[in-house]
């Protein structure tokens, strides 16, 4: 049985007992303390805690899910993974044990020729906590199972809670025995490789107050109203039903496995090596292609940096396998998406923007890769040859500072060399870089601590009615406000607040587009709005600060949007939507949007691509946007189903998830978009657009910038203006500008060249006198010289290797030299071999003067360079590097 059968038969099944099917969430969790949904009941969870009304008592799912905490240990066994889908059915306050065991059963037991799943009675064990009579009963009593295959456990392995308080309750899994060969008898608690868990069936029953840990929580008493959680792997299942040993083996996950095998001219099951190499592409192929679905892209920190790394070790583990510089995740991103497209069958409508950012990825780190391998290749081979057993913390940051090499390809990497890394020291030297901020402002993410009274609101006035396609000023009612997440009944000027209304013209940030600002005037205060967030859908909350007076919950309102500013933003994003036109036009289907930013007179626009868009296609989209703007044609906005809106050609933006009902804007028939922004009235409207230029925003992702209206005819004045003071500055025609600029760039670039050679050749030209008049300290010839100020760094050292070259190869030798380049001194020492004989190292020296000058700095033993803040001590530093010589030669 395929995992796509499975997955319906299992919602089928549901949905015949009164549940309704809910589809997959996206990975991306709407819970800030989350980077990404890593259990089936995440979505749910706000249910349980009563912080959102369900859509139904009754709900069951196919959740995407993805788990990276083990992620070294992927491949390594065949037990653990990256992607999993969890089936489950879930009750908020409907039916309890009594309903749901029995279902279970049903669903595990009935032959598969009548829709379940077809498992031998005597083949199923179940477990239950160890003071559940009532579950015990119902299995033995109504199911019946016999007794002695309902095993009681503790609460480590049969009570279930969230980690926070909430409820929580004992629970019961139901385990498959896959027979003798696979282990010894006894059950569950015996042996957990020859009984296999299917499904786990948690009974919320208790309200939990401080969770201490899995085992230590206070119990406060029974909810009154009791909510089941159950949760089976899809993978595990089709394992089972597919008659293999583990989950590489099964239908969605083989195949890509297979393909990679056939692609490297491996085979599955000869070399253990292998076979990691391969499970790990198999499973990080499958992984990584769910998680650019849903809107993820390649980056250096959060879930961006989960799929990067995801990627990357797929494409290092095909290096393993003997791939090479080829591109191989191209064929296998699309095995991916044939065998997942049956469940999910965005993958392959959105199947050119998937492939575009992991092409681009992989076509990066290959580049990172073939230089990484090569400086680690040294660093190992210097680390051995010292008969040290770990690399430095400075040497990992090299690689990941200037090659880009992640530290845990690095960790990896040496590991598999037999060497440690200093990880400490990496972390310190990549502190600042390492902690950036995970999340956007709190004041913009709202997490599932902090949402309960903005459900009550809702739950209290039912959705805002949202008016501000038509409307921008709107007599309404204050349904709440909230001062510091908590709602009161009134407040008083100064103070910060948010105001929920019961319908409102303000447009809530959304889609890319900016949120409305305005006034809320009442009789009795006036509220300036600065920001508009919806934090739960149907619920606008608007965030601001009262003028004057006192704002009360329950006050009619009066509510005004700012209309020069909501008019500007609204260009933008009807600019936004022709320049995606645009794009695709011009670059085909896989230019597909990837985000925006639409604010007044403004817009960004990030669009997948291979590579960057050159100029000529920035200028053909911005005359055919143009050249459309002449026309006038009329914007229009309609409701419909999102098959049909599909079906008639509209875009949809990449990743981004929708209901069953949209709202289409088409501009003419020239664009037509899913969006539920607002634009104007007719494309004349935009006036003018003006493209700035693009950039790289990460792998396979590129960004445009643009102006709109006013903003970009002053734009085109100023450039109009500064054009004219050059032609009258070089007495130049217009056209003729481009040329002559270029003619005075490079005689002055040639110019500088010859500058530059000047200046190092009177550099280097008292090499030689240097050297002749070098001290001699303990039978070590030393020479400590002050360069001349403006002497750049490169040349510093230049002169450092040049003098030191100049003494013959028996003579021990130890050269400083400092400078100042700007406005802060650099020092470089250089000890030629005869000299590191006798104990001295130029990094130890650096170090010397570089605490001289206020600063540091470090190198290898031949060479090191280090620099300071106070030129003035320069003296006193090499004063001080002769006595340290002197000093340690005794």
């Amino acid at each position: 049985m395929e995992s796509a059968e499975i997955a319906r038969r299992f919602l089928r099944f549901f949905e015949e007992r009164g549940h309704k099917v809910v589809p997959s969430a996206s990975l991306i969790a709407e819970d800030p303390t989350l980077l990404l949904v890593n259990a089936g009941m995440v979505p749910f969870k706000p249910y349980f805690l009563g912080q959102r009304k369900p859509p139904a008592s009754r709900l069951a799912t196919a959740q995407k899910c993805v788990r990276t905490p083990d992620i070294d240990e992927v491949g390594k066994t065949t037990r653990h993974a990256t992607f999993f889908q969890m089936l489950g059915n879930f009750s908020i306050g409907d039916y309890f044990k009594a309903d749901v065991i029995p279902y279970a059963w049903e669903l595990l037991t009935k032959p598969e020729s009548e829709g379940g799943f077809g498992f031998p009675e005597d083949r199923l064990w179940a477990t239950v906590y160890q003071d559940d009579d009532e579950a015990f009963d119902i299995w033995h009593n109504k199911v019946g199972l016999p007794a002695d295959r309902i095993q009681r456990r503790g609460l480590e392995d049969n009570y279930w809670h969230m980690g926070v308080p909430g409820p929580g309750g004992p629970c019961s899994e139901i385990y498959y025995d896959r027979g003798p060969e696979y282990g010894r008898e006894g059950g569950p608690v015996a042996d957990e490789d020859r009984y296999l868990e299917v499904w786990n069936l948690v009974f919320m029953q208790y309200q939990l107050g401080e969770v201490r840990s899995k085992v230590d929580f206070d119990v406060l008493g029974e909810l009154p109203s009791k909510n089941i959680d159950t949760g089976m792997g899809l993978e595990r299942m089709a394992a089972i039903l597919q008659g293999v040993d583990n989950i590489y083996e099964i239908d969605t996950t083989y195949k890509i496995l297979d393909k990679a095998a056939e692609l490297t001219g491996t085979a599955y099951g000869r070399d253990p090596r292998t076979d990691v190499s391969l499970r790990v592409i198999a499973d990080h192929v499958r992984a990584g292609t769910m998680l650019v679905a849903d809107g993820v892209m390649p980056g250096n920190e959060g879930r961006g940096y989960v799929l990067r790394r995801l990627l990357r070790r797929t494409v290092r583990n095909l290096r393993l396998l003997g791939s090479g510089d080829q591109r191989l995740m191209h064929v296998l991103t699309d095995v991916a998406i044939n065998v997942m497209g049956e469940q999910y069958s965005e993958l392959k409508t959105d199947a050119p923007q998937i492939h575009a950012v992991i092409d681009a990825e992989e076509a990066s780190f290959l580049g990172t890769l073939r230089t990484g391998t090569a400086i680690f290749d040294v660093a190992v081979e210097e680390t051995k040859r010292k008969k040290d057993t770990t690399l430095s913390g400075e040497q990992a940051f090299q690689l990941h500072d200037t090659y880009g090499f992640p530290i845990d390809l690095t960790l990896e990497m040496a590991a598999e060399q037999g060497l440690q890394v200093d990880e400490e020291g990496f972390r310190r030297l990549m502190k600042e870089q390492r902690e950036r901020a995970k999340a956007d402002a709190a004041a913009k993410k709202i997490g599932n601590a902090d949402i309960s009274v903005f459900g009550q609101l809702l739950e209290k006035a039912g959705k805002v009615e949202f008016l501000g396609y038509d409307e921008t000023v709107t007599d309404t009612t204050v349904v709440g406000v909230i001062v510091d997440g908590v709602s009161v009944p009134a407040a008083g000027a100064g103070t910060t607040v948010e105001v929920v209304l019961g319908r409102t013209p303000f447009y809530a940030e959304g889609g890319g587009q900016l949120a409305d600002q305005g006034v809320i005037r009442t009789s009795g205060a006036e509220v300036e709005i600065l920001d508009v967030q919806s934090p739960l859908a149907g619920l606008v909350v608007h965030r601001g600060k009262i003028r004057s007076g006192e704002l009360k919950a329950g006050d009619d309102a009066h509510a005004e949007i700012d209309l020069e500013r909501r008019r500007a933003i609204s260009r933008s994003h009807s600019a936004t939507h022709m320049v995606h036109r645009g794009f695709k036009n011009a670059l085909g289907e896989s230019a597909a949007q990837a985000g925006s930013e639409n604010s007044p007179g403004r817009f960004r626009f990030d669009f997948t691509a291979t590579g960057a868009v050159p100029p000529s296609v920035l200028r053909d989209v911005e005359d055919e946007v143009n050249a459309i703007l002449v026309n006038d044609l009329k914007v229009n906005a309609f409701y419909t189903s999102q098959t049909e809106a599909r079906a008639m050609g509209a875009l949809a933006l990449f990743g981004e998830k929708y209901g069953d009902e949209v709202r289409v804007v088409e501009i003419g028939d020239y664009s037509r978009e899913l969006c539920g922004g607002t634009h104007v009235h007719s494309s004349g409207q935009l006036g003018l657009v003006k493209v700035l230029g693009e950039q790289s925003i990460g792998a396979g992702v590129r960004r445009v910038e643009a102006l709109v209206g006013i903003d970009a005819f002053r734009y085109l004045a100023r450039e109009s203006v500064l054009v004219s003071q050059l032609t009258e500055q070089l007495k130049a025609r217009r056209e003729e500008l481009p040329e002559r600029i270029e003619g005075i760039v490079t005689r002055l670039r040639t110019a500088e060249k010859e500058l530059e050679k000047l200046r190092s050749a009177q550099v280097l030209a008292v090499a030689g006198e240097l050297a002749a008049k070098a001290a001699d300290l303990g039978g070590v010839s030393v020479v400590t010289h002050r360069a001349p100020d403006g002497t750049v760094a490169d040349d510093l050292r230049k002169l450092a290797l040049d003098v030191r070259g100049r003494f013959p190869a028996d003579r021990p030798a130890v050269i400083v030299v400092a400078g100042v380049p700007a406005d802060r001194p650099v020092v470089v020492a250089a000890v030629n071999e005869t000299g590191r004989e006798r104990g001295l190292k130029a990094g130890r020296l650096v170090g010397v003067a570089a605490k001289a000058l206020g600063g540091g700095g470090g190198g290898k033993d031949d060479v090191a360079q280090g620099g300071g803040s106070r030129p003035e001590a320069i003296g006193d530093a090499l004063r001080l590097v002769e006595q340290t010589i002197t000093e340690q030669l005794g």
